[in-house]
């Protein structure tokens, strides 16, 4: 038996890959993390199928599933939200399984920050404004983050920022950007983005948090951070299509 670690996407279900949809439609066995992918993701289980919602168990729970499924000779299709690679709590899961021999597969999915961009209709690397994106989290009460993972650091870049986990410390995300962005500095809150029921709030680093307090988010919020965000209007075109920077598919022309 195969575990497969499928990303859900950000919560629109038809976002899901076609491998994804696929393998949830072979599997007998499916866990799925219901407090961010919603049960339309899962509905596609084969009839008979064990479907859990793996929010109220903890690790121990969920693996002694997936080892009465292996000793059956079950897959598992383990659902997470977006993609699996981050943020994905897989690495422990992944640990165990190899420790006992059992063999598994990841299916990538949809990351929020691409779904919230797509949402808002831009691209987060605009040429000559920002070029990287630096996805990020803030430790509050999760795990504390590694020395020099700090986001003073990656402020100093100037990049595109995705902030994950930080909707309740605003405040210090204010306090630390500023000083690199400038208090006008665009943010993007993104609240479910790709459900139905989906928030987007624009505002600068000085006043978004009045604006996130305005609507009571207080989870489930993704925050884009840097200059890129802004309505941009005057800037270089990227150089993949011009007809004076030739490349091996398209050569220069001589006259």
């Amino acid at each position: 038996m195969t575990v497969y670690f499928i990303g859900a996407g950000p919560g629109d279900p038809e976002l899901l890959t076609l491998k994804a949809q696929r393998i949830i439609s072979q599997c007998p066995v499916c866990l799925y993390a219901g407090s961010l992918v919603p049960e339309a993701v899962v509905a596609g289980a084969p009839a008979g199928a064990l479907v859990m919602d793996t929010a109220p168990m903890t690790l121990d729970d969920t693996h002694a599933q997936i080892v009465a499924a292996h000793a059956k000779g079950q897959d598992v299709a383990r659902v997470h939200s977006g993609d699996p690679s981050l943020y994905g709590a897989i690495a422990e899961q992944i640990r165990r399984l190899k420790a006992e021999g059992i063999d598994y597969q990841i299916i990538p999915g949809v990351p929020a920050y691409a779904a919230a961009a797509a949402a808002l209709g831009q691209e987060l690397t605009v040429p000559e404004i920002a070029q990287s994106i630096v996805l990020t989290r803030m430790s509050m009460k999760s795990t504390s983050m590694p020395e020099g993972e700090t986001l003073e650091n990656f402020a100093r870049t100037g990049a595109t920022l995705a902030i994950h986990l930080g909707i309740r410390a605003l405040r210090e995300i204010e306090r630390v950007l500023t000083p690199y962005y400038g208090a006008d500095c665009p943010v993007v809150v993104a609240y479910r983005a790709s459900w139905p029921d989906q928030i987007f709030l624009r505002g600068t680093l000085s006043d978004i948090h009045a604006k996130v307090r305005a609507e009571k988010i207080t989870r489930t919020a993704l925050i884009l951070v840097g200059p890129a965000l802004a309505d941009i209007k005057d800037f270089k075109d990227s150089a993949l299509y011009d007809p004076e920077i030739p490349h091996v598919l398209r050569p220069r022309v001589l006259s």
